[in-house]
């Protein structure tokens, strides 16, 4: 046998080893049946420039160490801007040729824009799976997909004549509600500071298309929240 190779194999054994020793070590050996998280959530959506802020709350089960299954709130408010240049094609066509017709007969200022502000409520129902990675006493990563349903409720608040006409037309009754579902994925950390109490930091990037009878496009979101997590329950480590 070559002695590098002695050598080489004397030093990366016992290297090896080592390391794999403080693995085992920082693996976490206290794992909670049941999760709970409460905090404060921020809701983006840039092309509509919404931006709300709220509250979020998660409930969770977990059959493994390495996976929960859970439930998901939030509910948020704010503000959002519609401009017609997010509007259907047929609606940015028919809102044209009226502003058209009153720039013809005197009624629009020159450089008139139009632009509706109007407020916002949203609330995301979500549930499924999440999963855990647990090689480190003091923190716990994880991901999930995030796919549930988006409710949103949007109160316009035009801010001149013209806008209150446009506005009546598609919102007659005030406000426009409206539902669907959305898609995409969401992870975080849980920074541990003890068994049963942890801080959690997480985010969801999902893909939604609100109010579909009047928005072109579908639209992206951000969530962000934070907020404690209470770990409760037995200890499921020591099944496994």
């Amino acid at each position: 046998m070559h002695p590098n190779f002695r050598v080489s194999c004397g030093v990366r054994v016992p290297l090896l080893a080592l390391l794999l020793a403080i693995c085992a070590l920082a693996q976490q050996t206290y794992v909670t049946r049941f999760d709970l998280f409460t905090g404060y959530t921020y809701l983006n959506s840039s092309n509509v420039s919404l931006a709300e802020h709220g509250f979020q709350t998660q409930f969770g089960v977990r059959p493994w160490t390495w996976m929960s299954l859970g439930f998901d709130y939030s509910v948020s408010q704010g503000n959002l801007t519609i401009t017609p240049n997010l509007l259907l094609p047929a609606l940015q066509q028919s809102i044209g040729t009226e502003l058209g017709y009153l720039a013809s007969i005197g009624q629009v200022p020159p450089g008139y824009q139009l632009i509706v502000p109007a407020g916002s409520t949203t609330q995301t129902f979500a549930g499924g799976p999440q999963l855990a990675f647990r090689h480190w006493r003091q923190f716990t990563l994880f991901v999930r997909p995030s796919c549930g349903v988006i409710k949103e409720k949007a109160t316009p608040h035009p801010g001149d004549p013209i806008a209150t006409g446009v506005v009546a037309q598609l919102a007659p009754s005030g406000t426009k509600n409206d539902s669907t579902e959305f898609y995409g994925v969401g992870g975080g950390i849980d920074l541990l500071f003890s068994k049963h109490v942890a801080l959690r930091v997480q985010g969801d990037f999902v893909r939604d298309h609100l109010f579909n009878d009047l928005l072109q496009n579908s639209r992206n979101t951000v969530r962000l929240s934070v907020g404690p997590c209470f770990n409760f329950g037995k200890n499921i480590a020591v099944e496994r």
